[in-house]
């Protein structure tokens, strides 16, 4: 038997460790001098051009957030500083595997990516329709997504490597629950809730540090399309969820979301049972309720696509004073893809863009690059400090209170509470008998034509999950559990 080969760099070097990013702790964030992480984002990032590497296919709208509720107890940010007070927004919806041309009513999450054009700058939470996700570590992001993009050689889609690979990432499984359920198909982008997924935070004017959970509940209702239907439509209307929403906003039928949040103090956070950074995990609502703080709402179709929705860049790293990040690794990894992302599939200045631009004044001491717009700094200094009074000027009053961390640098294992199941399976206890029927012919028909030994390996998370959910799978795909 040949001797396996060692994993290396782009430059040679052996790797130890492909499983889990560096942190300050097991529960800390992420370190920038982790090499290995940001070389594999940011070559992940410049894999293809012109498209965007994932969301490609997406769809925008302009609109307004109001403010119902007041929560200056928690933030300091400007746009929340009276009940009542509007500020506009800008919106893409996408669907994340496919190409630009690809069905929008393929089985996928949406993307639910929001900016704020706030008098302080722009704020964008960069979310899904589904409040978890697959991974939990940005390292494992660009493997994740290979395996829902094409095979190298036929260019095909691959069951076989969707499998594969959630059957090693058991932690995929709350995730995958909710994709191959009812929720799967979303009719169109009204009829859909939106999450920030992330664990993101709110500090407030005395410097005090809340996590938060962001949710968009649908005014128009949750509607699903059956797979049959959404088959029927990717061949009659591929563009159906681009048709309905540009529509319904051109005759006035303005979609609207109830904007809401859940809070968890730091001592919550520090006491509580599971990591309340883990992205595929949720929140409970009976211990956090949701508080509405706002409603969300569009009401204005871009002129020109390609200027302002396919050009639009989002990034979590575009925050204003009064929010801020946690220590979730996949949005802090998500931190520096985005924005990497951005410049260079639209270029070092995307954020001067009309779409991207704040619309608040912005002094800053970049110049130059690919399509510098406006007078490119004039003769102003391009350096800091500087002995000009004039120029722009740090403001420390802005800095966010310090975040205690502990632990060594290590690579901590991601896995580290073992349970990947019971957020899964309270979800399928949670399913009508429909529901389930619905849900457990979705997974078994896409496993179709794997290999029985990653079949094996996933029907063992199925059951964990719930004996029933596993039991079911098995039985449509003819397979013995005793076998397994």
């Amino acid at each position: 038997m040949s001797q396996n080969k060692t994993f290396t760099t782009a430059s040679g070097a052996p790797v130890a460790d492909n499983q889990n990013s560096r942190s300050a702790g097991p529960r800390g964030p992420l370190l920038l001098d982790d090499f290995h992480l940001i070389e594999k984002l940011a070559h992940f990032n410049r894999e293809n051009i012109p498209e965007r590497r994932v969301h490609a296919k997406g769809s925008g709208a302009y609109g307004t957030f109001t403010v119902t509720r007041d929560i200056t107890q928690y933030t300091s940010a400007k746009l929340f500083e009276t009940v009542g007070k509007q500020t506009p927004t800008f919106l893409r919806f996408s669907t994340v595997g496919g190409e630009r041309g690809s069905a929008d009513t393929e089985r996928d999450p949406r993307g639910f990516a929001l900016k704020f054009y706030t008098e302080e700058g722009n704020w964008d939470i960069v979310g899904n329709n589904t409040p978890v996700f697959f991974i939990r570590d940005p390292l494992k992001f660009p493997d994740f997504i290979h395996t829902q993009k094409r095979l190298p050689q036929s260019n095909l889609k691959s069951a076989q490597a969707m499998w594969d690979f959630w059957s090693h990432s058991p932690e995929a499984l709350h995730q995958v629950t909710i994709l191959f359920s009812d929720r799967g198909i979303p009719d169109g982008y009204r009829h859909m809730h939106g999450f920030g997924s992330h664990t993101y935070s709110l500090i407030s004017a005395n410097g005090e540090r809340h996590w938060v959970k962001w949710h968009y509940k649908t005014q128009q209702g949750i509607k699903n399309l059956a797979p049959a239907e959404a088959a029927r439509l990717a061949g009659t209307d591929p563009d159906y969820a681009q048709r309905d929403l540009f529509e319904a906003i051109e005759r006035g039928d303005f979609p609207k979301w109830r904007v809401c949040i859940q809070i968890m103090t730091e001592a919550q956070a520090a006491a509580h049972y599971e990591n309340p950074f883990d992205v595929t995990k949720t929140w409970s609502q009976k211990e956090f309720p949701l508080i509405e703080v706002g409603e969300l709402e569009l009401n204005r179709n871009p002129l020109n696509y390609f200027a302002e929705v396919e050009q639009a860049a989002f990034g979590p790293s575009n925050m204003v004073p009064g929010v801020g990040l946690s220590p979730d690794r996949m949005l802090q990894g998500r931190v520096f893809a985005y924005a990497d992302a951005h410049r260079y599939r639209v270029g070092t200045n995307h954020q001067q863009l009309p779409v991207n631009a704040s619309r608040s004044p912005v002094n800053t001491y970049q110049r130059d690059g690919s399509m510098a717009f406006g007078s490119n700094g004039g003769a102003a200094p391009n350096y800091e400090p500087n002995s000009y009074i004039e120029s722009p000027k740090q403001a420390p009053r802005y800095a966010e209170p310090a975040l205690a961390l502990s632990g060594g640098a290590d690579r901590y294992d991601h896995r580290e509470d073992t349970d990947y199941y019971s957020h899964a399976g309270a979800l399928f206890r949670l399913m009508s008998d429909e529901q389930k029927a619905l849900l457990v012919n979705n997974i078994a028909s896409a496993m179709a034509g794997v290999s029985s030994d990653v079949v094996d390996r996933q029907l063992q998370h199925f059951f964990k999950a719930d004996p029933a959910y596993g039991e079911a799978i098995a039985t449509l795909l003819n397979v013995q559990l005793n076998e397994v």
